[in-house]
């Protein structure tokens, strides 16, 4: 492939940039000072385990769990150890048994099959469509192969949630959701993780919500909730959770569901609460910047935006383009361009698992038919990572220089 930026002509101005991006894509901002001086009051106390109180004290962690659900409109929040350990616990939860096939998409990130495959359940994957969700036709025509559905919002991306309820309705379909990368978007209104059964979401340090590792379980279902308490380690304890179902729900819970060790400590939950309290104009920042970003890169030829629909409010924490079509080798020059000049851009359709990008056929623990549509698609994805550390001036550069690079690799291309 010829190099584009050695011609001339001024067709290739655009392409001749020479900036590059000093800025850290795995960067957070540091956590709220009153986070900070809630820990080290944690720390003090000595008291981290989450029922580690003293008389009626609710504790950092009972708190957390009342304010989150009272954000999602849920009436049971059960703060755990991880996002992943959150999906592991619905699936426990709503009674999936090794063996039972689970309905979930084909491109999301690995711990949502994990989940699946840690209860000995087997991922039967459905497909994705070019507005990177699931593929709802592909759903209703394997709507007789499971009666869950473990649903991945993968990169922050809402299908129309109306037609997957009916979908999943009309079969029977008991719905989990993956909110790792929706807390705080919605559908038409309505949060995400409160159209299924139960919510999952995510405070791993690159979420929208950092506490190191820590997720949420969000349910209205008594005995879910229940069920999902003593999964998580609270003994006999359930009552001093934030939380907490009708004392006659446990009646029969308490003693048949087994204690799968996974609380969230008083610890990360101080350092949560007040991000919580500033979790909407956080999003609003992240999608300032995803909107400079896009702005910068619509009309990039050879390259395809994901378009928002306007039922749909997300949260812009990274940002997804389609080289649909490209073959991989000009893939890969566009991601090593990229980086040369700064930028770090994630392929999804390598044939090996490369940091946290796999595909479904990646995961040999979970068999799988080819899928030549969503493989299509997949092998067109880049990812980029929209830390709020990124000013709005970084953004319109990266966008420039991604600009720069897809332009000049796919002029080449057309010489």
């Amino acid at each position: 492939m010829p190099n584009p930026l050695t011609r001339t002509g001024n067709n290739r101005k655009e392409y001749a940039m020479t900036d590059v991006f000093k800025g850290s894509f795995t960067q957070q901002e540091s956590i709220p000072e009153e986070g900070i001086a809630a820990a080290v009051e944690v720390m003090r106390s000595g008291r981290l385990h989450r029922y580690n109180l003293v008389g009626d004290e609710v504790g950092e962690t009972g708190l957390l769990e009342r304010e989150f659900a009272a954000y999602t409109g849920a009436r049971y929040a059960l703060a755990v150890a991880s996002g992943g350990y959150a999906m592991a616990t619905a699936l426990r939860a709503v009674g999936v048994r090794p063996g039972q096939k689970v309905l979930t998409n084909a491109f999301t990130l690995a711990p949502v099959p994990g989940a699946i495959a840690s209860v000995g359940a087997v991922p039967v994957f459905v497909g994705v469509t070019e507005d990177l969700v699931i593929d709802l036709d592909d759903l209703e025509a394997k709507s007789d192969q499971a009666d869950i559905l473990m649903l991945s919002h993968m990169r922050g991306h809402l299908c129309d949630m109306e037609r997957l309820m009916e979908i999943c309705d009309r079969a029977g379909i008991t719905v989990l959701e993956d909110c790792a990368h929706t807390m705080g978007a919605a559908w038409k209104g309505r949060a995400s993780g409160r159209w299924g059964k139960v919510g999952c979401y995510s405070t791993q340090t690159y979420k929208h919500m950092n506490s190191g590792e820590g997720g949420f379980l969000v349910t209205d279902d008594d005995e879910i909730a229940a069920r999902a308490t003593m999964l998580s380690g609270s003994y006999m304890l359930y009552g001093r959770n934030g939380t907490v179902p009708p004392e006659e729900i446990f009646a029969d819970v308490k003693y048949e569901t087994p204690n799968v060790s996974g609380r969230m400590d008083h610890l990360r939950a101080a350092i949560l609460r007040p991000q919580l309290a500033r979790l909407d104009s956080q999003c609003a920042a992240w999608n300032a910047r995803y909107r400079k970003v896009e702005e910068g890169l619509r009309g990039t030829p050879g390259l395809r935006l994901v378009e928002r629909p306007e039922e749909e409010r997300f949260v812009g924490s990274s940002i997804q383009f389609l080289l649909l079509d490209w073959d991989e080798t000009a893939v890969g020059e566009v991601v090593a361009r990229c980086l040369r000049r700064g930028v770090e851009l994630k392929w999804f359709g390598g044939a090996e698992p490369v940091g946290f990008t796999s595909r479904y056929d990646s995961w040999r623990y979970a068999p799988s038919e080819p899928m030549p549509k969503s493989d299509r698609i997949l092998k067109s994805i880049l990812d980029m990572r929209l830390p709020l550390t990124f000013s709005l001036e970084d953004c319109a550069l990266i966008a420039r220089i991604i600009r720069a690079e897809v332009g000049a690799v796919w002029q080449g291309a057309q010489a």
